[in-house]
């Protein structure tokens, strides 16, 4: 009799396992691969320009200054601060694994990681600078020159190769090998049971309908209150920014959730500031589904599954100005 329940009580278990053992080709979501960099002098140097904030008016922001690498590529403010203090209109998406998304930026103004390059520097609320003057900075500078003329032929340097070096950066700023990536590839002992059990509601609950692929989302654009109006003092309206539809009036770029317990605050205007939170509102607005409190909590220890590993590399040691160089302006 023993033995009948044991075998009973076994299958039981399987049959929630079964489902979720499945092969990765039939999963939703896809393991992330390796950065493999095309050109290593090319990322180095985009790594410079990247961390150098003299690209800056005020020569103390840099593209790391809201895209922090030690902060799972954001800067876990709700929004960012720019020049002079300024704050941001929006909360900044991390910058790790987003060469994978269909567009940049939420409302996907920017085609790809080099348009998006160019965007921060000339915008008079971020670091408030001009193409030209920024190209400025960086000629009256021997060693970059010198970079500059080794990888593309010319110590001409003009925005269009400072967006290709930063681009060709941001490109090896993948996160593989996350817990989940390694369940996905056959280690069933990766993630517990109630992580499982948290992909399985992830899934049946048509969350993986967005948030799906190598970065689990990224891929589309979906409006943000389907269900129920999202409340928000957040004047930003997607992609009626760009393409003035009013079809498109809240219609958000889907965020990947890779990274996600690293990321918060959470959705365009960062306003839920814990994955919880985040969790609820979107499963009411999105779904039209109230997870219960353990519903909740499996699916929060499904994400937290997500985190990958984070880039790691040798801190770049920038090159000192010069007399010819221009003086930064802080406070002006």
């Amino acid at each position: 009799m023993i033995k009948r329940a044991l075998i009973i009580s076994l299958l039981s278990i399987g049959t929630i396992a079964v489902p979720l053992g499945a092969s990765a080709a039939d999963e939703p979501i896809q393991p992330i691969s390796a950065a493999k960099p095309k050109n290593e002098n090319m990322v180095e140097l985009g790594k410079m320009l990247f961390f150098d904030p003299r690209l800056s008016k005020s020569g103390f922001i840099s593209c790391n200054s809201c895209h922090n690498l030690s902060m799972g590529g954001t800067d876990n403010l709700q929004t960012s601060i720019g020049h002079n203090w300024h704050e941001g209109p929006i909360n900044s998406p991390t910058v790790l694994n987003s060469s994978m998304s269909l567009a940049q930026f939420w409302d996907g103004r920017a085609k790809d990681l080099k348009e998006q390059a160019g965007g921060p520097i000339a915008n008079p609320g971020e670091m408030a600078f001009s193409h030209e003057l920024a190209t400025d900075v960086l000629r009256s500078i021997p060693e970059y020159r010198t970079r500059f003329k080794q990888i593309f032929g010319s110590d001409k340097i003009t925005i269009d190769s400072v967006t290709d070096a930063i681009a060709a950066f941001e490109e090896t700023l993948v996160t593989p090998d996350s817990r989940f990536d390694k369940w996905l590839k056959g280690d069933k002992s990766a993630i517990n049971q109630t992580e499982l059990e948290g992909y399985k509601i992830f899934k049946e609950s048509g969350c993986t309908s967005c948030h799906n692929g190598p970065a689990v989302g990224g891929a589309s654009f979906q409006k943000f209150g389907i269900h129920e109006p999202y409340q928000t003092k957040s004047k930003a309206e997607g992609r009626f920014a760009v393409t003035g539809k009013d079809a498109d009036r809240f219609m958000f770029k889907v965020p990947t959730l890779r990274n996600v317990e690293l990321t918060y605050p959470y959705f365009h205007d960062g306003a839920a500031a814990t994955l919880e939170e985040a969790v609820d509102i979107m499963g009411r607005l999105q779904l039209g589904r109230k997870f219960t409190k353990d519903e909740n909590a499996k699916v929060v220890a499904f994400l937290k599954t997500l985190t990958g590993k984070q880039p790691e590399f040798k801190l770049p040691i920038l090159p000192p100005s010069t007399k010819e160089t221009p003086r930064p302006k802080p406070f002006g």
